[in-house]
């Protein structure tokens, strides 16, 4: 089992969620966070005074699949989140050893 957490623009999580939904992805979740992704606009960006830095608003979606279905679930993050601009996000795979069903 592979855990893929991706970091992604706000305005193309909808887009994402429905086509994980679609293609039968249903262990998603998500987290508002705060990154240094390329903005797409000067209203995506705000100033961070704790770090100082650019900062803008990104969501963490964390979705845990099969082995066999990576590469698929990585197809669906890669197209649908393209914002056109360099650094539209990031996606990262990890291994899980062990998942148990909660009944």
């Amino acid at each position: 089992m592979k855990q893929l957490k991706a970091f992604v623009h706000r305005n193309r999580m909808g887009d994402i969620v429905h086509a994980l939904d679609a293609a039968g992805f249903t262990r998603l979740s998500l987290f508002d966070v705060k990154g240094m992704l390329q903005a797409l606009s000067t209203r995506e960006q705000e100033y961070s005074v704790e770090l100082g830095e650019k900062m803008i608003n990104e969501v963490q979606m964390e979705l845990f699949c099969e082995d066999d279905e990576v590469e698929a679930a990585i197809a669906i993050f890669s197209k649908v989140a393209r914002t056109g601009k360099p650094d539209a996000g990031w996606i990262y795979v990890s291994e899980i050893g062990q998942s148990i069903r909660i009944d």
